[in-house]
C-alpha cells in the first residue's frame, strides 16, 4: 500500500534512529499527530507546552543524534522558536514538523483561526524558517525527493529543519518510489574539495612539526558529527594535550591523560591553564572556538589570532588563509592518518604536561551548618556515577559546574551559548528518553525550573527516572549576580518544590528538602539507593548572588561612554568575574 505523505515522512525520520516524537496536538496537526499514534516505530510525548516540546527535542538531540517536534499552525509553532532558535545556536538537528490549513481553505480564501484574518496563510513560514537550516513545504509529488534535500542538509549542518503538511496534502499518497533510509551513524558530511583539504591537511601538519608549545581546543562540534572517537585517535597519534572550554565541558572523559582542565579566560581551571592556553604558539581549534562573553569569562581572555588554526564545520581559517568546502570530518579524519603513519609526535601528557588539571573538591561545611554553593558541590561531584549524564540549566549552578571535576565516564550536557534558562527541566527529559540506559542528573536552579517545571510530570507520565536537584535561593541568581544593584524584579514566589512531583502525579518518586549538610548528605545517600526518580530541593542562601564589581557588570553591558584617557583591551577586560 501506498504510504501518506505524513506517513512516509514519518517513516524516513524513524529511520534515522527517532523513537520519539514531542510536541502539542492541535487540529491543523491533527494528520500528524494521528499518524504518529499509530507508528510502529514512534511514541508521541505529551509535552506540557510547545516551548517545552522543543527544549526537550533539543536534549534527545543531543543524545540521539537528532530529533522530532511536532506542533500546529501560527500559535504552535510559533511558541516553539526559542527552543528551536537554541537548537540553531547549539548545532542540533531537530525536525519542526507543522500541520497547516489545507489547501482547499486557501484556495477558497476562507478566514480560519489561528491567523490575522488577513487571508495571508504563509506568514508564519518566513519566520519559523528563520530558525532552520532548510525548510520544505511537503506535498504528494515532491516529498520523496524534498526529504532527502531536507534530511542531508540538516545532518550535514547539525541544525533544524522545517517542514509543513497541509492537512488535505499531508493524507494523500505520495507519487514518487518510497526510500529506505539509514541511520544517522552511517550518514556523513558532504565530501570536501581535494585540493582544499590537502592543503589545509598540509598547513596543519606542518604546524603541528613546528610547534614548541601547542594545544588543542576541542568544540562541542565534534560531538554533534559523531567525531569524538575520532578526535580520541588524534590525540593517541599527535601526543598533544587538550584543554576544553564551559561550552564543551566532558567532551571526553575527564580522567584522559592528555586533559588540562577548562579554559575560561581569567576563570580557567587550574588558573595557569590560562597562561598555557594564552602562550601557545599553536592552538588547534576543532570546530570554531566561540568567543562567547560566558565562554571566555566575560571576554577575559587573550587569544593571539595568529596562533588559531580553527576548523568550522565546513571551513578553515589559519590567520588570513580561509579554505572552503572543506568539512571538518575530513580534515580531521585525514590529519589523524597522516600523523598515524609518523614517527614524529608531540609528548604532552602525564609528566610532561604543563599543567595538571584541578583534582576533586574537597569536603566543606559541618554537618549542623546551612547547605550552600560551597558544600553542595563537591558533595554532587561524590554522588555522580561513572555512566551518568548531568544536565546542567542556564544560570548560577552552571557556572558552579563548570568548576568540578566530572568523574570518568560522566557526560555532560548545557546550553551556554544559547543560554535560555528554563532549558534544562525539559531537555533533561530528551535526554533521558533518548539514551534510556543512564542515569540523568539536572541540576537548575528555581528561577529556571519554574519556567518549565510542567516537564516534571510528562517525566512521571513517560515513566523515566532521573534524578532532579532543585537550588532554591529564592530569586533569579545568574540575573541578581550581573544586576547593578539587588532587583525586586529577580525574586521569585515561594514554592513548596519537594511537593511538586506528587502534584504532577509522578508515582514512585524519592522526594526530599535539605537544608543543612547533614541533611544533604542523607539525601543523595537515600537517592543512590533509591531504584526510581528523584527529586531533591537544596536551599542555598539569598546572599550568595552578590551583584559583580560594576567594572565586570561594564565588561559584559558595555553601557558606559568609554573614557579616552584610558588604552583600549583587544580581547576584552582582564577583570573578569
Amino acid at each position: 500500500m501506498t504510504p501518506s505523505v505524513v506517513t512516509y515522512a514519518l517513516d524516513r525520520l524513524a529511520d534515522l534512529g527517532i523513537g520519539h516524537v514531542f510536541g502539542v496536538p492541535g487540529d491543523y496537526s491533527f494528520p500528524i499527530n494521528d499518524a504518529v499514534e499509530v507508528h510502529p516505530r514512534l511514541s508521541w510525548v505529551p509535552s506540557a507546552n510547545e516551548l517545552n516540546a522543543a527544549y526537550a527535542a533539543d536534549g534527545y538531540a543531543r543524545r540521539r543524534g537528532a530529533a522530532v517536534v511536532c506542533t500546529t499552525y501560527g500559535v504552535g509553532e510559533l511558541s516553539a522558536l526559542n527552543g528551536l532558535m537554541g537548537a540553531m545556536a547549539e548545532r542540533l538537528p531537530v525536525f519542526h514538523l507543522v500541520g497547516t490549513p489545507s489547501l482547499r481553505i486557501v484556495r477558497q480564501g476562507l478566514i480560519c483561526h489561528h491567523t490575522l484574518g488577513d487571508r495571508a496563510y504563509d506568514r508564519f513560514e518566513a519566520i519559523s524558517a528563520s530558525a532552520s537550516c532548510v525548510s520544505a513545504r511537503l506535498t504528494p509529488d515532491n516529498v520523496v525527493v524534498e526529504l532527502e534535500r531536507v534530511i542531508d542538509k540538516a545532518l550535514e549542518e547539525s541544525r533544524p529543519a522545517y517542514l509543513t503538511f497541509p492537512m488535505d496534502l499531508a493524507l494523500m499518497p505520495i507519487t514518487g518510489t518510497p526510500i529506505q533510509g539509514s541511520p544517522i551513524g552511517a550518514i556523513h558530511q558532504h565530501a570536501s574539495v581535494e585540493g582544499e583539504l590537502e592543503a589545509v591537511l598540509d598547513l596543519l601538519e606542518t604546524r603541528i612539526r613546528a610547534a614548541s608549545k601547542p594545544v588543542v581546543l576541542p568544540t562541542i562540534t565534534l560531538k554533534r558529527f559523531g567525531l569524538v572517537k575520532t578526535f580520541e585517535r588524534f590525540l593517541n597519534a599527535s601526543g598533544l594535550a587538550y584543554a576544553t572550554t564551559p561550552m564543551d565541558k566532558g567532551l571526553l572523559s575527564e580522567e584522559h591523560p592528555a586533559f588540562l582542565g577548562m579554559y575560561n579566560g581569567a576563570r580557567s581551571t587550574p588558573a595557569a591553564l590560562r597562561g598555557v592556553v594564552e602562550d601557545a604558539d599553536l592552538v588547534v581549534d576543532f570546530g570554531g572556538l566561540v568567543l562567547e562573553d560566558l565562554n571566555t569569562g566575560l571576554w577575559s581572555g587573550s587569544l593571539d589570532p595568529k596562533t588559531i588554526i580553527a576548523m568550522h564545520a565546513d571551513w578553515v581559517q589559519a590567520g588570513h588563509q580561509v579554505f572552503t568546502s572543506v568539512s571538518i570530518s575530513d580534515v580531521l579524519i585525514g590529519i589523524t592518518k597522516r600523523l598515524e603513519q609518523s614517527s614524529t609526535r608531540h609528548c604532552l601528557w602525564d609528566d610532561h604536561r604543563p599543567v595538571h588539571p584541578d583534582p576533586i573538591l574537597p569536603l566543606q561545611g559541618e554537618q549542623h551548618q546551612p547547605t550552600d554553593s560551597s558544600s553542595f558541590y563537591p558533595r554532587l561531584q561524590g554522588f555522580l556515577r561513572p555512566n551518568d549524564v548531568l544536565v546542567s540549566d542556564t544560570g548560577t549552578c552552571l557556572l558552579k559546574l563548570n568548576a568540578i571535576r566530572l568523574p570518568s565516564g560522566v557526560d555532560m550536557e548545557s546550553q551556554t551559548l544559547w543560554s535560555s534558562i528554563g532549558w534544562g527541566t525539559p531537555a533533561a527529559l530528551g535526554c533521558a528518553l533518548a539514551d534510556p540506559e543512564r542515569r540523568v542528573v539536572l541540576v537548575t536552579g528555581d528561577g529556571a525550573h519554574q519556567l518549565t517545571v510542567q516537564e516534571v510530570g510528562v517525566m512521571g507520565f513517560m515513566q523515566i527516572k532521573p534524578v532532579v536537584i532543585v537550588l532554591n535561593n529564592g530569586l533569579y541568581g545568574v540575573e541578581a549576580l550581573i544586576s547593578e544593584t539587588g532587583h525586586a524584579y529577580n525574586v521569585l514566589p515561594a514554592w513548596r518544590y519537594a511537593d511538586i512531583p506528587a502534584a504532577l502525579g509522578c508515582q514512585g518518586w524519592w522526594c526530599g528538602r535539605a537544608t543543612t549538610v547533614a541533611e544533604l548528605e542523607q539525601s543523595l545517600a537515600a537517592i543512590n539507593a533509591h531504584q526510581g526518580a528523584a527529586y531533591l530541593e537544596v536551599m542555598i542562601p539569598a546572599e550568595e548572588s552578590q551583584p559583580l564589581a560594576e567594572e565586570v557588570i561594564e565588561t559584559m553591558h558595555q553601557t558606559t561612554t568609554p573614557d579616552a584617557s584610558l588604552p583600549s583591551a583587544s580581547n576584552g577586560n582582564e577583570g573578569a568575574f
